[in-house]
């Protein structure tokens, strides 16, 4: 990483906070996942035909999306890590917040890889367009046998189906600790995800920093 970015940076990590960049990643691939849950659930209410085929369409073309959001997301932790947070203190809640994001992270790669082997093995060749603008061919299960095309969508379907599954009790799950986290807990993790906005009245310093124990507050106004 560059100095000057180094140092970017560091100006928001040293407050227990996610850099802007990081913040935008997190709440646009949160919307889009949220977005595809209910796309997903809603075009099983369509009838066989055009209008069923082009909802698989959408839904497919903002699975990629996904995906390359994922990969530009994992390339940007990887230059630019979070911050160490209260999250990252050590043990048994440490171990799952971390396991939640890898799962996050492999969901976001297999969920819009087999929605494409789905729409690759039930259309011939037909392309997809990422982000709506740039054409991205089918795999190449058309030179297969239909026997195995068949293989193939029923193997995908089942990948894409238990992914969802699994993204729909994580999504709340995460959701939920990041509450408990800022409600229960009042620590940084939830604040240091959120755009920066003036919280001045309860941590002064910035996010890192929590406000003084009630009784500590009653000894400096009876001083």
């Amino acid at each position: 990483m560059s100095g000057a970015l180094q140092a970017w940076a560091d100006r928001y990590r040293s407050r227990g906070r996610y850099t802007p960049v990081g913040v935008t990643f997190h709440w646009a691939m949160a919307a889009v996942v949220l977005v595809q849950l209910g796309s997903g659930w809603w075009m099983q209410r369509y009838l066989v035909g055009p209008d069923k085929l082009a909802a698989y369409a959408l839904h497919s073309q903002i699975g990629l999306t996904l995906l390359l959001l994922g990969l530009m997301r994992l390339l940007w932790r990887t230059l630019v890590p979070g911050p160490v947070n209260d999250a990252d203190k050590p043990g048994f809640s440490s171990r799952i917040a971390h396991l939640t994001h890898a799962a996050f992270y492999a969901l976001f790669t297999l969920l819009p890889l087999s929605g494409w082997a789905m729409w690759s093995a039930i259309r011939p060749a037909e392309p997809l367009y990422l982000a709506g603008l740039v054409p991205v061919p089918a795999m190449p299960f058309h030179d297969l046998s239909r026997a195995w095309q068949y293989h193939v969508l029923d193997l995908a379907m089942v990948i894409h189906v238990g992914g969802v599954v699994v993204l729909s009790l994580l999504v709340p799950a995460h959701a939920l600790a990041a509450i408990k986290h800022h409600l229960v807990d009042r620590d940084d993790v939830f604040e240091g995800m959120l755009p920066e906005l003036s919280d001045h009245h309860l941590h002064p310093a910035g996010a890192r920093h929590s406000p003084p124990p009630l009784d500590d507050r009653r000894d400096g106004v009876r001083g």
